[in-house]
């Protein structure tokens, strides 16, 4: 049981006749100056009182009127801007709206200043009542040169709007009818409302709290609202949620702190005026889709501003040229600190080989170096990458550019049957598929829900990023580098429309579902916002590389590693010896040692002094050809080897070898292990003090259409095992995650087979 207070009955709540109720409780809300008290003396005519709210001077119309065989209490709301409650005048309309819950709600809207009007309609929305828009002065709008495509913005409302003249009576007819057929349907016309999606950073808090007070015991109906006013810090709100739930109540509270104080951090801005401008946002989105201005209006800066950037023209270049900038920037400013700490990886395995003699635990040794130094590190090697790429999306997220560029793409995603507000998760899923997945909650239709999380892993995660910072240096010119990156996210992102167009003629057909598409106003980020953000995403790489890549990288060595050859290992001893000897060194090597060539160098110098300088550079180089072919003959021997002579007829047609065929089985586990698992393998082969490069390695080993192949293939194929569960999880079956598994891994089998096999044509 809860403590709510007894709401005062509402005229609606009297009993029905012949399923019409005897009395529909109607309040007029709207702006002041929006011609509200015009409308409602044309509702009620002479049939109106006036008096005062108890205990405040603040007026109170009520009027009775008939229509459509009801009768109709008509009450008219104080003229509020907002339902934040400051004045007495926001106070009592919240209160009425909450407390007496009207039947229905008539927003009146000055038409000729939509934007600003809007505002309280998106609140009214958020407070779930039912509602019918006004859409009054259209004919000062009209000798402004506003034309307002009212039905297409009833469509993304979901809410009945009706074009009314107060003053010429015009339209109040037809109001009044639409009034009472919302009204009398209540719930369902609840149903078909659309309130605005705070974005992926603040949408998932106020889901949170909404759920904290459904298991409070606040009103269903009431639960959202309650959470948005929370994050606002609204103290009546606060109030009242303490009321209606008593002691159940502090753990929402609680969190409602956490997360103002959070939102607050990010976006160095009062909680309050975040939402505000996401409201803002929705409606300005909404009004960019539904109204156009034949003359000269007046623009804020974010008009002007999108006057250039969502141009039907000049859009598309823009977004491309702000990719390709992102990337080039990556990449300039990445590789120095990748190169930095590739040396500092390369210092430490050194040091560690010079002061780790291999005789002591020469396996632990080996695990050491070349399983968790080489391949653990070949994985944080990219975070530089990681990091700048993070804060690149930050930034563009930030500045309220993203949703600029979801809108730009609103027009390819119609014609798939998408909306455009669809491609928002796809932007999310530049960072990470799993949460982007999480974000296609926002989008209303199963349909649009289903088709968006099939093909978000096609847009290209972070993950997947340090397996292009490897093969794209590794076999492309520097002025390349950025083109190259900016191909493969392209090519993902056409694939990923194919895709859903395909999806959505197919198993998925029907109608698209209209959506707002929220135009937040451009905002100058915080410094302190967006490193919170880069740290935050780019955190969770490095506590992957820490867990899940580590464990896998550990197993990915065990299984490079065993089986041993024993006769193999008696041979390789043999021959060092036999080498040694006609060089002058007639020493055998202690037994079961896994030396490499400098290593061994170095303590037979130091044992029987040097050799002439070209004798000795012989007998290194040698030496080390005689490493690195036991070497790569036991990884071949291995469990990993034995798997990868398996599978290697299967992916031949794409130009993969056994060692790229066994780093891919690995990626299915996280995609960063696909680098990881070809660190082991190389430096297992190679020796790992080699002054050779990971990418040199590759370069000497492949050819660049096999290097783009790679990526090509890390692109499309089936994505990591937490997005196949976050699949199942948010489509609540297993054919839909099993779908995108097989799926995607055939399309880029597919895929890769056919531009290799061309690509040889002309290589």
């Amino acid at each position: 049981m809860t403590n709510a207070p007894q709401a005062t009955p509402s005229p609606a709540e009297d009993h029905a006749d012949h399923g019409k109720k005897r009395r529909l409780s109607v309040a007029l809300a709207g702006n002041p100056n929006s011609g509200k008290t015009t409308i409602f003396n044309a509702i009620t005519g002479a049939r109106q009182r006036v008096g005062n709210y108890p205990g405040v001077t603040v007026e109170k119309k009520e009027g009775a009127a008939r229509a459509a065989g009801q009768h109709l209490h008509v009450l008219d709301l104080p003229g509020t801007y907002s339902l934040t409650a400051y004045s007495q005048e926001e106070i009592i309309a919240r209160n009425v709206l909450i407390d007496q819950t009207p039947d229905v709600v008539i927003d009146i809207i000055d038409s000729s200043n939509l934007e600003r009007n809007l505002y309280l309609a998106t609140q009214l929305l958020e407070l779930s009542v039912p509602l019918v828009l006004a859409f009054n002065m259209t004919d000062v709008a009209d000798g402004r040169g506003f034309n307002i495509d009212v039905d297409g913005l009833s469509g993304l409302l979901g809410v009945p709007i009706v074009r009314t003249v107060g003053h010429k009576g015009k339209g109040v007819d037809e109001l009044v009818a639409k009034a009472v057929e919302v009204g009398l349907s209540g719930d369902q016309a609840v149903a078909r409302q659309r309130y605005p999606d705070y974005g992926h950073e603040i949408e998932p808090h106020v889901k949170e709290l909404t759920e904290l007070l459904g298991d409070a015991g606040a009103p269903a109906h009431r639960t959202r609202w309650f959470a948005v006013k929370l994050l606002e810090n609204d103290q009546q709100t606060i109030e009242r949620v303490r009321h209606v739930c008593g002691e159940r109540a502090e753990p929402a509270l609680t969190r409602a702190g956490e997360l103002r104080s959070h939102i607050e951090r990010i976006f160095g801005d009062a909680s309050e005026i975040i939402l505000a401008d996401r409201r803002y946002g929705f409606i300005s989105g909404a009004c960019l889709e539904s109204v156009v201005s034949s003359v000269e209006a007046r623009h804020d800066v974010s008009d002007k501003i999108d006057a250039v950037m969502t141009n039907r023209v000049l859009g598309m270049p823009i977004f491309l040229a702000l990719m390709f900038g992102m990337f080039y920037l990556t990449f300039a400013l990445g590789q120095p600190l990748m190169d930095l700490i590739s040396a500092g990886q390369n210092w430490l395995a050194v040091t560690i080989g010079h002061a780790w003699a291999p005789a002591h635990a020469p396996l632990l040794r080996s695990l050491v170096i070349n399983g968790i130094i080489y391949g653990v590190g070949a994985v944080l090697v990219f975070l530089p990458i990681i990091l700048l790429l993070f804060l690149a999306i930050a930034l563009l997220e930030d500045t309220g550019y993203m949703a600029r560029a979801a809108f730009i793409m609103d027009r390819v995603m119609h014609k798939l049957g998408l909306h455009g507000k669809s491609f928002i998760p796809m932007l999310i899923g530049f960072g990470c598929s799993v949460p982007a997945i999480m974000a296609t909650r926002t989008l209303e239709s199963r349909r649009d829900r289903l088709t968006t999380m099939l093909v978000i892993p096609l847009m290209s995660c972070g993950a997947r990023m340090p397996i292009y910072a490897l093969f794209i240096p590794a076999f492309f010119a520097p002025k390349w580098r950025p083109h190259m990156l900016l191909l493969i996210y392209l090519i993902g992102i056409a694939l990923a429309i194919v895709c859903a167009k395909l999806l959505r003629s197919t198993v998925l057909r029907g109608e698209p579902t209209p959506f707002v598409m929220e135009l937040p106003p451009y905002r100058t980020p915080t410094i302190k916002g967006l490193l919170i953000h880069m740290w935050e995403r780019s955190w969770q790489y490095v506590k992957k590389a820490g867990t899940i890549i580590l464990l896998v990288t550990i197993i990915m060595w065990a299984m490079s590693t065993f089986p041993r050859d024993a006769a193999r290992q008696q041979q390789y001893e043999t021959d060092v010896a036999q080498l040694r000897a006609h060089y002058g060194h007639n020493t055998l090597p202690r037994d079961g040692q896994r030396e490499q060539h400098q290593a061994d160098g170095e303590q037979v110098r130091a044992r029987y002094g040097d050799l002439p300088d070209e004798r000795q550079a012989a007998l290194d180089r040698e030496l080390g050809a005689m490493l690195s072919s036991k070497n790569a003959d036991d990884v071949q021997y291995s469990v990993v080897g034995r798997l990868g002579r398996l599978i290697e007829p299967v992916v031949k047609p794409m130009g993969f070898d056994w060692r790229i065929g066994t780093a891919l089985v690995g990626a299915l586990a996280a995609k960063e292990v696909f680098v990881s698992q070809l660190g082991v393998v190389y430096a297992l082969g190679e020796g790992d003090e080699s002054d050779q490069t990971l990418q040199s390695r590759l370069n000497a080993d492949y050819s660049p259409l096999v290097g783009f192949c790679v990526m090509l293939f890390a692109l499309i194929t089936a994505p990591c095992v937490a997005t196949i569960a976050i699949t199942r999880q948010e489509s609540n079956s297993w054919r839909w995650a099993l779908l995108q598994l097989f799926g995607l891994t055939i399309l880029a089998y597919v895929v890769t087979t056919v531009v290799y096999q061309i690509g040889r044509l002309f290589t």
